[in-house]
């Protein structure tokens, strides 16, 4: 069906991007429809007619978040030569990309978990879905490694991507405290020494 009315007066994309930012910096609660208004330079009919509503608008600039911001993180770990490599790449990328200038800190996915108690069950579950991106990733990329020999039988590799997803989620918190990439790529580099305990195999009894 054609579109009814007069054209839109605005860039519908232009608008997402503002509208991430807002949702970025403030949260999902926090983005009132008047700040995502006026930060988007639309009236609130312009809004609901070419988004549908909060909800919707939500979850397409979460959406092009994971694009934008998430997508260099997923290919650093695409990229890597091992699997050490790309848990590390994965820490050392998100730690130049949560504290970047010019952007609000850390990363909206994380920051939003917390704050969207009052939104729709779809909006919820989608940003919940987002989230598990990068913890499948690591999942898979570490699985790979004990098919292919590079790591050992019988890790617990579920708990070992948890672990370096969890330091990435906290280097967000850190971001939005003001820490710096330096010092987010200390915790990353901090956070790798782990690795050798982490992938050693489970301990054998001593008795043979």
């Amino acid at each position: 069906m054609a579109a009814r009315g007069r054209p839109r007066s605005f860039d519908r994309q232009e608008a997402l991007e503002r509208a991430m930012e807002t949702f970025w910096a403030l949260g999902y609660e926090g983005a009132s429809m008047a700040e995502l208004t006026r930060a988007m330079g639309v009236a609130s009919p312009s809004l609901y007619a070419a988004f549908g509503s909060k909800d919707e608008l939500f979850r397409e600039a979460a959406k092009l978040y994971e694009e934008k911001a998430g997508a260099c993180m997923m290919a650093a770990v695409d990229a890597a030569p091992t699997a050490r490599a790309a848990c590390e790449a994965f820490l050392v990328t998100s730690a130049e990309a949560l504290a970047r200038p010019g952007r609000p800190p850390g990363c909206m996915i994380v920051l939003t978990a917390a704050g969207t108690h009052n939104a729709a069950e779809q909006t919820r579950e989608a940003l919940k879905g987002r989230r598990a991106g990068p913890l499948g990733a690591l999942t898979r990329r570490l699985e790979d490694a004990v098919a292919s020999g590079e790591l050992p039988d019988g890790l617990d590799i579920a708990a070992i991507a948890a672990f370096f997803v969890t330091v990435q989620q906290g280097m967000s918190i850190q971001a939005v405290d003001g820490a710096t990439p330096e010092a987010l790529g200390a915790i990353a580099r901090a956070a790798m020494k782990a690795w050798d305990g982490l992938t050693s195999g489970p301990e054998r009894s001593a008795a043979s």
